[in-house]
């Protein structure tokens, strides 16, 4: 079976695609290393086939044709820097995935996962959020991570083939870099705990989050890869919260 997985040099990309390669899958990898590093593949690079890629890029790629499985992680993830650079975002987030749903053969083609982001519920009241929860967008991130969820959706009711959605939670782990949308609260903490610096705390610390390993993560990729059910949304995220004052202790 040939997998597909964007963004596969990045932190998430990269424990999934070890993953993979562990469950004996014949692993593309296509990236253009804007966030991810070659370094997160060290240990399966020899093992997969790396192709160093922009997918906003219109030039087709005829190994599309052959794929059976595609997770699509590919993107750009800082919300703050969405704002001051909308275009940048709309292009590398959405357009990238157009192309990349122009490319693919829907008839060979057995599921599509996407990695969503749970941003685009911005600041919810629900407790627990639900993936029915009011859409609620707050940046350019959040816009283009959720239009292409759309168009992924949209394309896979007309063409006929499975698609997944999974919106991600406040995933930390290794490889987390600290000034990513993924890595938050936790990575930073580590940074400035490894430098011997204090641990910088934004308001009164009792507002409260739930987090969720990326291995955990890579357990609902590889779950919803062979689950025999047809496309949907699915929220990926930690089962209680804990608020930032205890996290920091």
């Amino acid at each position: 079976m040939k997998v597909l997985v964007t963004g596969g040099s990045g932190f998430i990309g990269s424990h999934l695609v070890e993953r993979l390669v562990k469950e004996k899958f014949d692993v593309i990898v296509i990236d253009n290393l804007s966030n991810g590093r070659l370094e997160n593949l060290k240990k399966v690079q020899k093992r997969i086939k790396f192709l160093n890629f922009d997918l906003s890029n219109k030039k087709k790629l005829n190994i599309f044709e052959n794929i059976d499985y595609v997770f699509h992680l590919a993107a750009l993830t800082k919300a703050r820097e969405s704002i001051s650079r909308p275009s940048r975002y709309h292009k590398a987030n959405f357009m990238g995935t157009k192309n990349l749903l122009k490319h693919i053969n829907p008839k060979k083609i057995k599921k599509f996962i996407y990695a969503a982001s749970a941003s685009c519920y911005g600041n919810s009241k629900d407790n627990p959020i639900s993936e029915t929860s009011r859409i609620n967008i707050l940046s350019p991130y959040a816009l283009t991570k959720w239009k292409a969820e759309k168009l992924i959706l949209k394309n896979s009711k007309k063409n006929k083939f499975n698609a997944f959605s999974l919106r991600l939670f406040n995933v930390y782990g290794s490889r987390s870099r600290s000034d990513s949308q993924y890595s938050g609260v936790i990575s930073i903490f580590v940074k400035k705990k490894k430098k011997g610096k204090p641990l910088t705390i934004v308001g009164d610390g009792n507002q409260t989050r739930s987090f969720i390993h990326v291995d955990d993560v890579v357990d609902a990729f590889i779950r919803v890869m062979k689950c025999k059910i047809n496309s949907q949304i699915f929220n990926i995220g930690g089962t209680s919260s804990i608020n930032i004052n205890n996290l920091a202790k």
